[in-house]
């Protein structure tokens, strides 16, 4: 019996980069793929090293599909320095993934590994 959760998240996940995603262009070094995510923000829990938490907001999270993340034929996942360009209005702006403070850069976004959410910072 195939899991039926797996299916309406495939299901959802598809609906998500169908109709809520647009094109980005994802880079690393001369490398780079055009595919399509979902843009958001990221509300971030910090440990302060003294007991405390402080909050922060990354400058912009990404969702994709962690399949469509390909470079030079081969999968990869998101590191430090790669850089996501979004076409707003008639110009572009770049994004860095970043991890912030001790939060990885990156994570998975559902329980089946199909979508990755990456932690970005505003460059230009």
């Amino acid at each position: 019996m195939p899991n039926v959760l797996a299916l309406g998240l495939a299901f959802l996940t598809d609906q998500l980069i169908t109709h809520a995603s647009e094109l980005i262009t994802y880079s690393r070094g001369a490398s780079s793929v055009a595919i399509r995510a979902t843009y958001g923000k990221k509300l971030l829990k910090i440990d302060d090293g003294e007991g405390g938490f402080r909050i922060e907001f990354t400058d912009m999270d990404f969702l994709m599909r962690a399949s469509d993340l390909i470079l030079s034929a081969v999968a990869i996942t998101p590191e430090r320095g790669d850089t996501i360009a979004i076409t707003v209005g008639v110009g572009t702006e770049t994004f860095e993934v970043f991890p912030f403070n001790a939060e990885p850069a990156w994570r998975w976004s559902d329980p089946h590994r199909s979508m990755i959410r990456i932690h970005c910072k505003h460059v230009t």
